[in-house]
């Protein structure tokens, strides 16, 4: 490159980063077309005489967002930075935050929008605060009742959202699993889970946690779970579940008794969502989250660095099956 050709890129590459001019400004001044100031800064990018470098104390996390996101073809991936020296309940705390923040950003007059429960989506209750008033409809996606603390209750959690958004909260008074199918037949076909079922119809977001695999499931520690019905799920070999729906490590919904038993939106109804957002950390959650992705159950994904990372050296490891 000549001398006159690199003073040419120099001079117009600090008009435009530095001097903080428009493209359109620059062409004005140096009269010339705005394509032909366009492509002298492409070409002094390509000739390294610009050089960008993004700089911040979260960019390695960014950096798992992309990688998540484009791995698992993700709309979305939010990574929140955590230490091994955190307590469990600080690491469902930050994602609690993060969960509350990115649903307010989304949040509109219209939308009808569904929890699961647990542990980490009882963790967003604690950072709400009230927010604008929203016209919106919020509904349970599974039952609830069981040996759970209340601050974990799908109830609670639908009620403390509506509350925070003066919205609508709509409850359903069921157990995740009944003892038979007449029974879960009876429940589907009742006046008040006809309204659940059109809400359902119309949801626009779903934000659910990522269950452990059986061995430490939630799900067997509540009572919703006895013994037989233990040893018929083991014998699938489920990894997970997303609302008492249980799938396996390649993301395969596991069809039984206990399904047709199971009180809960349909895991195909969460495939064809824009917003069907997965809330999940820690390490023993890695193969759940894993098949989770891999089923394509969840849109967005909120996790902390370590799990984001542990899910890529899972996958690298093990390969894509």
């Amino acid at each position: 490159m000549d001398w006159n050709e690199e003073r040419r890129l120099i001079k117009v590459a600090k008009m435009y980063y530095e001097e903080n001019l428009t493209q359109n400004e620059i062409a004005n001044k140096l009269g010339i077309y705005r394509t032909t100031i366009t492509r002298l800064l492409q070409r002094a990018r390509d000739k390294n005489i610009v050089q960008i470098s993004i700089k911040g104390d979260y960019s390695e996390q960014v950096a798992l967002e992309t990688e998540l996101a484009n791995y698992f073809n993700l709309n979305e991936a939010i990574v929140v930075p955590a230490f091994e020296s955190q307590s469990s309940k600080e690491k469902r705390t930050a994602l609690g935050k993060a969960a509350v923040a990115f649903l307010n950003n989304i949040i509109k007059d219209g939308d009808v929008i569904g929890f699961a429960w647990g542990s980490t989506l009882g963790s967003m209750v604690d950072q709400l605060e009230r927010y604008k008033e929203r016209e919106v409809d919020f509904v349970p996606l599974v039952g609830g009742p069981g040996k759970m603390p209340v601050d974990q209750h799908v109830n609670t959690i639908v009620y403390t959202h509506a509350k925070a958004y003066s919205g609508k909260a709509h409850f359903l008074d069921a157990a995740a699993i009944v003892p038979s199918v007449q029974s879960r037949n009876e429940i589907f076909e009742s006046d008040y889970f006809q309204d659940i079922l059109s809400l359902w119809e119309r949801l626009t977001i779903a934000i659910v946690g990522i269950g452990a695999p059986l061995s430490s499931s939630n799900l067997v520690f509540s009572g919703f779970l006895g013994d037989k019905d233990v040893e018929t799920l083991r014998a699938l070999q489920p990894i997970g579940d997303i609302c008492s729906r249980f799938y396996n490590i390649h993301g395969e919904k596991l069809r039984s008794d206990i399904d047709d038993r199971t009180i809960a939106i349909e895991l195909k109804q969460l495939e064809k969502m824009n917003y069907s957002i997965g809330v999940a950390e820690s390490a023993e959650k890695v193969e759940s989250i894993t098949g989770a992705l891999r089923g394509r159950y969840i849109s967005h994904l909120i996790t902390n660095d370590l799990t984001a990372q542990a899910i890529l050296d899972y996958v690298k490891r093990e390969g894509d099956r």
